[in-house]
């Protein structure tokens, strides 16, 4: 099992209608074959500058690289992720046993 986890910051400002848009149609990764568990998140820790986070789970690396080709998930990253996002931190766990 993979764990993917990636928290970000938004350049929209804070409870805007932009970033409302952003985070509803981000749920359309969960549709992605190979998903699991998708959460978004919402950072209530003053310790960092990251305001929210998507964690997912795949079963395997297969499942994983299934869904970073997908055509839903390359044109997010490029026509929304990529504009929008103004920082992120990208982390890949798996279970130690």
């Amino acid at each position: 099992m993979i764990r993917h986890i990636v928290v970000f910051r938004l350049k929209h400002p804070k409870g805007s209608a932009a970033e409302k848009k952003f985070l509803a149609d981000a749920t359309l990764l969960a549709s992605i074959p190979g998903v699991g568990a998708f959460e978004q998140l919402r950072q209530v820790s003053p310790k960092n500058d990251y305001h929210f986070g998507f964690s997912m789970e795949f079963t395997d690396q297969q499942a994983y690289s299934g869904y970073n080709d997908h055509p839903d998930h390359v044109a997010f990253v490029r026509d929304r992720w990529v504009p929008e996002v103004e920082a992120f931190l990208e982390i890949d766990y798996v279970p130690l046993a």
